[in-house]
Order: C-alpha cells, then structure tokens, then sequence
C-alpha cells in the first residue's frame, strides 16, 4: 500500500507535480480544439450540403409542377410512404416474434451452415456453457482432413454466437472454400452454476485436443479469435502454448488504456461510471448473473443516430428489399446473452479497467500470470481505424508492452503480423462480406506458409487488385516493422494512460467498499423473480416486445398489413416528396451526430480533468506500467543466446540454408508471398527439411535468426563450415535461388549478398541457376498433384 504521506521532501515533487498539470493542460487544451475542429468541419459541411439539398427540392416542388401535379405527387408518395409504414411495422412484429422463438430455443448460433456437436462443455469435469461445432461443409465444398483446421472463438459480448459465420462470404465460408475443416466455438444463454473463466479456458483447451484427435495428420489447429474472443485466444494459446497453430486476433480490446484524445470516448467509461461497480450491482440485481443486455445498449450508445434511428429509417425507404438482411442481422443483435458474476469482475478488473493482460499482471488463478511471450504461436493480427470500438491503439499495444522491442520477438522464435484497414468498422471486421473476399481470404491462405516467415514483427501489406468482384487477385507482402512503427501507425499518447492507473485503483477501492457495504444487503433482498422482473424490465427488450404477438393491440394493425401487402410499390422515383423525406431523415440523423459528439468531447474533457491531476497520478502509481521489468535484459547474454552463437560453426546442409534464406531476408526487409510460399514448399516437401517436423523446423529457423542478428558478418562468413561438400553448397545455392526468385528482382544489396555467398562456398556464377532442378520441381509438383487429387 502506498504510505498516507511521502517522505520525500516537498520541494521534490513540485518541479513533476507543475510537469503533471502542464500535460494535463495542454490534453484539455487538445481535446478541446480536436472537438471544435471536428465538430465545425463534419457538421458544417453536413449542414451546408443538406440546406442545399432542401433548398433544390422545394424548388424543383415550387417550379417543376403545377399545384395540381404537386397534389398528385404528394398523393402518391403520401400512399407509398403508408405502404412502407405497415410493412415496416410488420418487419419489427417479425423480429419480435422471431426474438422469442430464438430464446424459447435456448438461442441458439446464428450460423448460416449446418452444423453438429462435438464437445457439450456441460459434460466436461468442469462443466461450462460453451460448445464445440463442426462445420458441415455445403454441397460442392470439399474439405481435406489433413488440411490445418480452424476453429472460431466469437466474442461473448452480450450478444449470442455465430456473427463469424452467419453468411456465405464470412470467415467460415473463407476457410471452408479452401478445404480446411471448421470448428466453431459457441455458447448458451446461461453460464454454469459456478462457471469462471478458467473453467472455459480449459473447456476451450479441450476442444483443441479434440480437433487434433480427429484430425491426427494435420497441422495444429488455426485459432480465430473475433473481438473478446480474441483476447480470450491469447490467454488460450499463452496457457496451453503446444495446443494452438497460427492465432489469428480481430478487433480484439487487449492494451485497453491506449487510444487517442479526441477519439475512443468508450474507453473512459470506467472512470466515468465507477470502475467496476456498476458490473457488480448489475450481477447482484441480476441473482448473480450480468446481463449481456447492458453492454449491448453501451454498444448503441456509441452511434445513436444509427441503432436509434439510422437503421430504421433504411429498413423503411427500402421494406421491399432490406426485409430479410435487417432480420438476419437483428435476431443476432437481440439475443441477449449472460455472464456469471466471476466472469464479469474478471474481465472489468483485469482487462478493462486494470489493464493487466497488456501489462503482464493478469491472473486466471492466484499466483499464476499470463505472459504473453509465452505464445509461441504465429500472431496476425487485424484492426481498422474506423473501429469505434477497438480502436487501433487497443488492438497493437500489447505488442509494444509485452515484449522489450521487435529483437526480443525475433530472440524468441516468434511472428507477429499486424495489418491495419483504413475504415471498416468494428462489426465489419467480422460480418462484411468485402472484409471477408479481400482480408480474410489473403490471411487464410497467408497461414499455409507464415512458418516459413523468418521470426520478427512485420506488417502485412494487401494491394493491387485485379479482377472483377468476387474474382480479384490480391498481392501480399509483409514488411520489416519496428515497435515505433506501431505507435506511429496511429497517434498515441502513451503518458495519457497514467490517467487510467488512477482509474483502476479508484475501481479497486470501490469495489472493497461494494463489497464490504452494499452487496450482503442487496443479496439479501433480491430474489429470482425480482431478478427476472428487472431483466424482463430492460429497454432493449421491452421495445423489441412491443412490437411482437406478445403485444395484444398489435392485431388490431392486420388490416392495414394485409392492405399494403397487396400494394405495390407505386412512387416514381424521382418524386421530390420522396427526396424531401431523405433529406429529413438525413437532418435527424446529423443532429443526433452533433448531440453525440458534443456528448463525447464533454465525457473526455471531464475524464482529463479529474484524472490527470498530480493527485489522481499519485493515486494510480502502483497500476502504473512496470517498466523495469523491461529495461535493462540484454538479449544476447542470455544463456540461450550465447549457446546459440557459440554453436554459430556447427551445422548442416539444412542449417546452411535456413541462415541463407535468414540472411537475404535481412538484407531485403520485406518478402512477398510468392517467395514465402515457395519457401513453405521446400521446408514442408524437400529433404531434410520434411522428414524433421515442423517442431525442429522451428526451432531452427530460431536459431539461424539469433546468429543472422546478433553476428551477421560471421554468420556469412562460416557458411563453408556448414556446407562441407561440394554437393552440399550446390544443393543449398540451388534451393535458395528457387525461393528468392529472379535476380533481376532483386535489390542490389541483395543480389550482392547472394553473390558473396556463392564466392565463399566456391560455386562459380555460371553453375547456378535460377531455374531449379527435376528432383525440386518433382517435390513440389507432387505436392500439388496431391492436393489437387484429395
């Protein structure tokens, strides 16, 4: 505990206290100025063209028509836009009913694939509300058995399961259409009695085990893991680090202080809302469960004018087309879903508010922290800019907080690819069909060769598109980065987070006084029907029941139903009534922006001025980021290191050449995908290299990075004491000129490496060539005659 009064003299603190509230200062100052810019630009514009929009369509009323044309017209358009009403009424009755059946069924996985049980979580030692499926592929999809499985962790986030595979271009259509069987990971209404989060590590850890015994010639399983299922694959993989293949993480929250001022105004929710006290007396009001309801409506708060108004107003200008798309979506959004109140503090205390999976200081058990660095898993991760939700910062600064710098990842043997989108929201990530052809598909067929990827930090790269839709032709490449690279990729203001410290402490303290105070009265006076009352009682429900069957005044609106049904659409389209109804619904929606945004810059400017004060950062310093356990660990006097560089002479053809291939990938600083997979094709089908398994392959590609790294010259330099014959050093020049392609391509500090090589080990110039041998080009063509035949 931090002493009542320091015992550092006073004149001492002054000098960092005046520094704390000079930042303090200049961020409100900041956050100030970003909310007036942002505010004058978008809604000036918006304003301005909307005014204009008005003003052409009462002149086109005023002039293009006589009174009596103007009469017909809004006649018209007065009966179209009463068609739309009742079939928009009767949409909203739909889902209402359709939101009842969905729960009466126990709600189940919004899946748009048949599927069958695998694990009931509820049979396991430990029993959880968790399921494994299988995907049954459609007609015509043919799935390999010994292609790398997927298994799909979707977020539990309020909302029911299925969003990662709920339509054909999804990340299950993606994985099926390339032959690798799916799994997917969901989840019932209720948690277990008891059930913490644990319990469903080890449930999903199980499942993994499962996969691999049906699937024994395979590769171990791909882990995708969409928002909070994300940061639940990381605890996965960094728990069980010989269970998982490749993780892939999208839009997942893992360093939740990051974000940046004048933007992510959900990440000050904690501060603002008391910490972690509101999820405990939400789960106590609730008889021990959370309500997935509640986080569903934070989720809409974020974008009013779209969850409030936006959406509808769609549904209603186009009924006759948006009918189906709208339920679809809508059956996923309103089932609501549920979490005990263990899970609940463990993920606002230790992820949320805490920070503490980032910082190397979460716990799923006493005494026992999750270290990230103990994945040794291939890493892709996904995020966007446009992402309201997670944004970018969240996202990639785990990376920056977890490991001391990009050589450290490398020392490890690990990859960690990153790539950002430009725009494409949170949901998008995982539901848009343009997402899915494009980033999806690149990453699922990126996985097939990112073993073969040198360890290190790079930045995967997608361009160049050829093709019509549905038939583009992307080209890849991953990029060299270093952590700088990830924060500058977005503007990050890395000081701002001792705020968020300060946070976490006041959580800490309210919750012992929550504890201490408030619950053992609470829990004595709720009981299960006043805890389904309140549920039952829930906005987000209660508007969704309005509008259903379970609604007795709404037969009284069959008529008017069964009369526009059997209307057809009748309004020309360029009704200026018709326009006028645009641009009003445009107006709406851009005043509840405004309301919106000013909402969000007071929410900030609040959160920094009482959390950026000298006191609430002499509050928060035992959360503070401990930086001291990252300084100062000189990586290569580490003992593995230094026996790693003292084997630096021993070797063979096979270490020859991955250091080779290590080395003109240093030399480049980027590789494209092309090169990548012809290098996945000789480690995985060309001796020695396929007889060792990928666990060896591993480990040497490891251990040529340490001596390509740390001694580069010497690295070059002792290669003849690998490649010992001459047949050794053909063989090896051979096989790296296949995988770094034409010279004309390449670089010249490149093409002078390779040329320094091939001097050492004695080959003359005009013994190589790039076109390589019978016995290479019989390896990989069986390969893909193999897979072409299975």
């Amino acid at each position: 505990m931090l002493p009542l009064f320091s015992s550092t003299p006073f004149e001492e603190h002054v000098p960092a206290d005046l520094e704390t509230l000079s930042k303090q200062s200049n961020r409100l100052l900041s956050s100030a100025t970003h909310h007036r810019e942002k505010i004058a630009r978008t809604h000036g514009a918006r304003a301005l063209e909307l005014s204009k929009e008005l003003a052409q369509t009462q002149q086109d009323i005023a002039q293009a028509m006589t009174a009596a044309e103007a009469y017909q017209m809004f006649m018209e358009y007065g009966a179209d836009a009463a068609r739309r009403m009742a079939l928009t009424l009767d949409v909203l009755r739909e889902r209402g009913n359709i939101d009842r059946a969905h729960e009466e069924a126990g709600t189940p996985p919004v899946l748009d694939y048949a599927y069958e049980v695998v694990v009931d979580g509820r049979k396991l030692q430990s029993p959880v509300n968790y399921q494994l499926l299988k995907i049954l592929p459609p007609q015509g999809v043919q799935v390999l058995d010994t292609k790398r499985p997927f298994m799909i962790i979707d977020p539990r986030a309020g909302h029911g399961a299925g969003i990662g595979g709920f339509k054909p271009d999804s990340q299950v259509g993606v994985a099926l259409r390339a032959g690798h069987p799916v799994y997917f990971v969901v989840f019932r209404q209720h948690p277990e009695p008891g059930q913490t989060l644990v319990e469903v590590m080890r449930a999903e850890a199980e499942f993994l085990r499962e996969i691999a015994r049906r699937h024994p010639d395979a590769p171990k399983a791909v882990v995708v893991g969409n928002c909070q299922g994300g940061w639940a694959t990381l605890i996965l993989s960094a728990a069980n680090p010989d269970l998982t293949g490749p993780l892939v993480i999208n839009g997942a929250p893992v360093a939740t202080w990051s974000g940046q001022v004048g933007e992510n105004p959900m990440r000050y929710n904690g501060g603002l809302l008391g910490g972690v006290v509101p999820a405990l007396l939400m789960s106590d009001l609730g008889g021990g469960e959370f309500d997935g309801a509640h986080l569903v409506s934070n989720f809409e708060m974020l974008n009013p004018s779209r969850n409030f108004f936006g959406k509808y107003y769609d549904l209603f200008s186009d009924v006759d087309n948006k009918r189906k798309s709208f339920l679809e979506f809508e059956k996923w959004w309103g089932g609501f879903h549920f979490t005990n109140e263990a899970e609940i503090r463990w993920i606002v205390e230790q992820l949320f508010v805490g920070n503490k999976l980032a910082r190397g200081e979460a716990e799923l058990e006493p005494g026992h922290k999750l270290d990230l660095r103990a994945i040794r898993s291939p890493i892709i991760v996904f995020a966007s800019r446009g992402d309201n939700i997670t944004p970018p910062q969240q996202a990639l600064n785990w990376i920056v907080d977890t490991f001391v710098d990009e050589l450290e990842i490398r020392v490890r043997g690990q990859r960690i690819i990153y790539m950002v989108h430009d725009k494409v929201g949170h949901l998008g990530i995982f539901v848009s069909s343009s997402i899915a052809r494009k980033e999806h598909t690149e990453v699922a067929s990126t996985l097939k060769t990112i073993e073969a990827l040198t360890p290190g930090l790079y930045e995967m790269k997608i361009d160049e598109m050829e093709g019509d839709e549905g038939n583009e032709h992307f080209y890849v490449s991953f990029h060299e980065r270093r952590m700088k690279d990830i924060l500058t990729t977005v503007e990050n203001d890395r000081d701002q987070e001792k705020d968020f410290a300060a946070v976490a402490r006041f959580s800490e303290l309210g919750a012992q006084a929550y504890d201490t105070t408030v619950r053992p009265l609470l829990k004595s006076m709720v009981t299960p029907q006043t805890a389904k009352a309140l549920r039952e009682a829930h906005p987000s429900r209660v508007s969704r029941k309005l509008f259903s069957d379970a609604n007795p005044l709404l037969p009284a609106m069959t008529p008017f139903v069964e009369w526009a049904k059997s209307q057809t659409p009748s309004v020309t389209p360029g009704n200026p009534f018709l326009e006028l109804e645009r641009v009003m619904a445009n107006s709406i929606i851009q005043g509840m922006d405004l309301m919106r945004d000013l909402r969000d810059a007071t929410y900030e400017n609040t959160f920094l001025a009482i959390y950026g004060t000298p006191l609430m950062h002499w509050l928060g310093r035992p959360e503070e980021m401990e930086n001291e356990r990252k300084e100062g660990r000189n990586l290569r006097r580490s003992a593995s290191v230094q026996k790693i560089l003292a084997n630096m002479e021993r070797g063979d053809l096979a270490a020859g050449v991955i250091r080779m291939l290590v080395l003109m990938a240093d030399s480049r600083g980027s590789v494209r995908r092309d090169r990548l997979e012809r290098s996945a094709q000789i480690l995985n089908h060309t001796e020695p290299f396929q007889s060792m398994g990928p666990e060896r392959r591993g480990e040497l590609i490891q251990e040529q990075s340490i001596i390509a790294e740390f001694e580069p010259k010497r690295a070059v330099e002792t290669l003849p004491l690998l490649l010992k014959t001459p047949q050794d050093r053909a063989k090896a020049l051979e096989l790296v000129n296949f995988i770094v392609g034409a010279r004309a391509e390449m670089a010249p500090h490149s093409l002078e490496l390779i040329q320094r090589m091939e001097q050492l080990l004695g080959v003359a110039d005009n013994k190589t060539t790039e076109e390589p041998s019978n016995e290479i080009k019989n390896s990989v063509g069986q390969r893909r005659r193999r897979t072409r035949t299975r």
